[in-house]
């Protein structure tokens, strides 16, 4: 069980395989599932999502699409990556090479090396690999020339003195064939990794005669890892992810990823509350229990909600998972540098949804480490909201970006 985030990646991922043995000596009895439930926009902006249990089928409550990488300014040598983490709390495409097949990319220099990434995070673990250039297409949407990690332990040697812990680069490690990050911001690093070195070891260059030797280096803007949806000709400000209400344990769900605020017909804000985000720390505050959790942000990436409670029971069996003995429903105000709105969300037992060995587990909560300084909203409260990510410094209904915005309930 890991759950992953660093400075600017709010990703948390949780593999199933050992939570299933834990969740089984907790004596409760598995849910009955309901049917499947579904979400369903069209256009060209609109890409289909599914909660599933990934390549590996053991990721609960992760969303999961498919990518189309292709060499820049083709059309026909491509490859469709599919079974890719949608994460609105990260920033850029990674993708395990070995999904990427035969298909060959051009390589991000710097200083005529080969660039490659260290994106590490809190629980010890870290992706490694060159950054390379591709079109990303996704539904009807383009991308040009921009740079991808392609997650790779045998591209050079990893340097262990800076790049420490323990690899996730491949299909079986990471739970996906790849990481779409979507979040709230253009760069993977933006300007603290445009000079400075060695104050942010994340981008290497890496000797083109001397492949065991990778040093840490600047990495202007362009050639850092990009959100792909800000680099689109169109429907670039943000990112709508659609998901149907799911009350009980269920197998999959399905919705819509819609490119683009207020762009289209399709993706108007409406009356959804606008939750502005500190641009600096990107996050906004959560009143909860009489806490303020000032740290606090909404992604999709992570598998559950997360957060410190002094009224919710946390299961005997399961370290860090709430397990009450009955639904407990709770509320809470999120509150950014410009608007506000109150959420009311529910907390199952973690017992009871792992055991049922489905994919979409609404209600799935954890401990936070022991702090009150933020609220982690992930997975399930996106189910039955619509829930928007707008990009910084770019032109949005709703006030300046970049903001979360949902509708209350």
């Amino acid at each position: 069980m890991t759950r992953k985030r660093d400075a600017r990646c709010f990703l948390s991922l949780l593999l199933f395989g050992t939570l299933v043995l834990a969740a089984g000596c907790g004596g409760n009895s598995s849910p009955t599932p309901t049917p499947p439930q579904t979400v369903t926009s069209s256009g060209s902006n609109v890409q289909p999502i599914s909660v599933n249990l990934g390549p590996t089928g053991n990721y609960p409550d992760g969303i999961f699409t498919s990518v189309t990488v292709c060499a820049p300014g083709s059309t026909t040598n491509c490859q469709v990556v599919d079974n890719v983490l949608v994460d609105t709390g990260s920033f850029g495409l990674r993708v395990v090479g070995s999904a990427l097949g035969s298909l060959s990319l051009s390589q991000e220099t710097v200083n005529g090396n080969p660039l490659a990434e260290c994106f590490s995070y809190l629980d010890g673990t870290y992706n490694w690999g060159p950054v390379q250039i591709a079109d990303v297409q996704i539904s009807g949407e383009l991308a040009r020339s921009i740079p991808i990690q392609v997650l790779d332990d045998a591209f050079s040697v990893i340097p262990s003195a800076t790049c420490t812990g323990t690899p996730s680069d491949t299909t079986a490690t990471l739970g996906a064939n790849g990481i779409l990050g979507l979040g709230p911001v253009q760069y993977d690093c933006g300007s603290s990794c445009t000079s400075n070195i060695p104050a942010v070891d994340q981008y290497y260059q890496c000797s083109t005669t001397t492949p065991s030797s990778c040093v840490v280096t600047n990495a202007a803007l362009n050639l850092q890892v990009q959100n792909p949806v800000s680099l689109f000709a169109a429907d670039n400000n943000g990112v709508i992810v659609e998901l149907p209400a799911v009350t009980s344990a269920q197998a999959t769900v399905t919705g819509s990823l819609v490119f683009g605020i207020g762009t289209q017909s399709n993706n108007g804000l409406g009356s959804a509350n606008v939750v502005q985000m500190d641009p600096n720390s990107l996050t906004f505050s959560t009143n909860f229990e009489s806490a303020s959790m000032t740290d606090s942000f909404i992604d999709s990436g992570s598998n559950g909600l997360f957060c410190d409670s002094n009224d919710v029971l946390v299961c005997s069996d399961i370290n860090n998972y709430y397990c009450p003995t009955s639904t407990a429903n709770l509320s809470a105000i999120n509150s950014g540098t410009s608007g506000s709105a109150s959420v009311s969300f529910s907390v199952l037992s973690a017992d009871v949804l792992f055991a049922s060995g489905d994919a979409a587990l609404p209600g799935l909560a954890g401990t936070n480490d022991g702090t009150f300084t933020s609220f982690d909203w992930g997975l399930p409260f996106f189910f039955g909201r619509n829930v928007y990510t707008s990009i910084e410094r770019k032109t949005a209904p709703g006030g300046t970006t970049p903001y979360w915005a949902y509708l209350q309930n």
